[in-house]
């Protein structure tokens, strides 16, 4: 995974994170479930992410 994707995910982990504790904090539930989906959105994106690598690391592993 590249340093990009990392920060990118995290960014939109840490967003999702804020928006979920504002919307608990106001009751509003729209902006607590959109804060919920931007987190799970990273955490497939790093689990896509991963399966990437993991293929590139099977390749290089046959072409020897």
């Amino acid at each position: 995974m590249g340093t990009s994707d990392k920060i990118d995910n995290a960014k939109d982990r840490v967003e999702g994170r804020a928006k979920e504790a504002v919307g608990a904090a106001t009751d509003n539930e729209e902006m607590r479930d959109e804060g919920r989906g931007k987190q799970t959105e990273a955490d497939v994106k790093d689990a896509g992410e991963k399966i990437k690598d993991a293929a590139h690391k099977v390749g290089d592993a046959f072409k020897r």
